[in-house]
């Protein structure tokens, strides 16, 4: 210690230590909700490209207002309001979207998504839950056009149907699967 540094004064190891510690909680505590934020974004924007840039804006906003959050208070929802502001300077800059929607509205959805949010983790068990209910040939038809981004023609084709009987044999199971998961979440979650 020099003599011109005082005991109250912390030592630049002690700062640095400090500073490294800050670094790892954001990014813990920001790679612990990029999901949900960019769920959140995505139904703002519509557009998956524009959210995962209004998100990225918003990680460094994040960091630069990081010493404003409150150690131990709710991250995401945090982030969501800073992720806010940012989609709404994104919409009134970029000048991209072709529905503008008020200020109002906006919020509205905002808040609305925001409260999915918390729900998010639950719902998800539940629909795994639900998508193990099915039949072999339905799941196989939910798994090719909802995770393998298979499209509805070229899967018609390869099961020798028409692409309309897919679209309503799909529209059958997505109601199975929204009235299961409702059930579950009303009887508790997954």
């Amino acid at each position: 210690m020099t003599t011109d540094q005082t005991l109250d004064e912390p030592s630049e190891d002690a700062q640095r230590l400090a500073e490294d510690r800050r670094h790892a909680l954001f990014v813990e505590l920001l790679s612990g909700s990029r999901r949900p934020l960019l769920g959140y974004l995505m139904s703002l924007l519509g557009r998956r490209h524009d959210a995962e840039d209004v998100l990225q804006r918003a990680s460094i906003t994040m960091w630069r207002r990081f010493e404003t959050f409150e150690a131990g208070s709710d991250f995401l929802a945090w982030a969501s309001t800073v992720a806010f502001y940012e989609a709404k300077n994104f919409l009134r800059v970029a000048g991209r979207s072709r529905v503008q929607f008020s200020d109002e509205l906006l919020q509205t959805l905002a808040a609305e998504r925001l409260s999915d949010i918390a729900t998010t983790p639950t719902r998800l068990a539940s629909l795994h839950e639900c998508l193990q209910k099915l039949e072999e040939p339905q799941r196989r038809l939910v798994q090719s056009v909802y995770f393998d981004d298979t499209d509805i023609a070229s899967l018609a084709i390869s099961l020798g149907r028409a692409p309309q009987t897919v679209y309503n044999k799909l529209n059958i199971i997505r109601r199975r699967l929204a009235d299961c998961v409702t059930q579950r979440m009303l009887e508790g979650g997954a």
